[in-house]
């Protein structure tokens, strides 16, 4: 064994440490198995595709391929900025996305503490799986469930007005209200799915502090400003952060459904332009150069955020 072990040369040591690893590999085999899907998704849908990067820096021919197409380098970032639809699509972008942080961001934080303070915990679970369904509807059905309320001619809204002796209201063809209905249908979709992270954070707190602060003489306002907010801080602080990374980003299949050409001014956003270029046109350098730009603001927003967020004396995500 020691005259083995004195021989054993660099490429010999390497296969011998491959085995153990494979022997340890092979030991927990379940939990590798439990991670291949995930695996092969990040592999399939989110590395694989990297190689695509490139069209944006050629004037992609699709029937002769990258190489028979002309490397222009930078200059479709360069049209794509001086374009006159940039400057709209960022408006609508930002609008979107504005609306959702100051109206939508809060209401699962709001939801969280009104389903943490009912007491019954099978009346609680009740109300809990009432307000994650919406989540599991397809944004086909909510556009529909839209058209059936809001629409001139079937809509619940208008015949209720129509029986008053009022005038039907075109909800859906007036740009004033296309950001307000996509809050509306935001809401009512995730706000339930998204107080599971606060509901689990607040499942984590010291059911001891609650009980200090009742023979403090601590009511249920004071318990939830002084313990409950707090304890959910970390978790806002992280989402937040990540909210502000995908600012650029709007639920495209929402938006895409429920556009119009009397609301095209307020429903071009860059997913949309993306998808059109991309797609329906086939001009996958542009296509391709939108989701570059998006995700280097995405980076630079998070990382701004991260950084001013930890001088006020807050963890980020890093």
């Amino acid at each position: 064994m020691v005259n083995l072990n004195l021989g054993v040369l660099p490429g010999s040591e390497r296969r011998l440490k491959l085995n153990n690893w494979l022997k340890k590999a092979l030991s927990y085999w379940q939990i590798y198995l439990l991670m291949l899907p995930g695996l092969l998704y990040f592999l399939v849908f989110k590395i694989g595709p990297i190689w695509g990067l490139q069209f944006a820096f050629f004037d992609y021919n699709l029937f002769g391929g990258l190489k028979n197409s002309e490397f222009v380098g930078f200059r479709n970032f360069g049209n794509f900025l001086k374009s006159p639809m940039f400057f709209r699509m960022l408006r609508n972008t930002l609008a979107i996305s504005l609306i959702n942080l100051v109206f939508y961001f809060p209401a699962p934080i709001i939801l969280a503490l009104i389903l943490n303070e009912i007491g019954s915990s099978v009346y609680k679970r009740i109300n809990q799986t009432i307000v994650y369904l919406p989540h599991f509807l397809s944004w086909v059905v909510i556009s529909g469930l839209t058209f059936f309320i809001f629409s001139t001619d079937v809509g619940a809204i208008n015949k209720i007005l129509i029986s008053a002796g009022r005038e039907p209201i075109a909800f859906l063809a007036k740009s004033n209200l296309f950001w307000w209905i996509l809050l509306f249908q935001t809401v009512w979709k995730e706000t339930g799915w998204g107080t599971i992270l606060f509901l689990a954070t607040i499942s984590q707190v010291n059911p001891e502090l609650y009980e200090s602060a009742k023979i403090d003489g601590a009511n249920r306002i004071n318990m939830i400003h002084h313990i409950t907010i707090p304890a959910l801080v970390p978790t806002i602080t992280v989402l937040f952060i990540l909210r502000l990374g995908s600012m650029l980003s709007v639920s495209f299949e929402q938006i895409l459904l429920m556009r119009n050409p009397y609301v095209y001014e307020v429903s071009e956003v860059f997913d949309t332009y993306s998808y059109n270029q991309g797609v329906q046109m086939g001009n996958f350098s542009v296509g391709t150069t939108v989701d570059i730009f998006k995700s280097v603001v995405s980076l630079i927003m998070v990382v701004t955020a991260n950084t001013i967020i930890k001088k006020t004396g807050q963890e980020g995500i890093y």
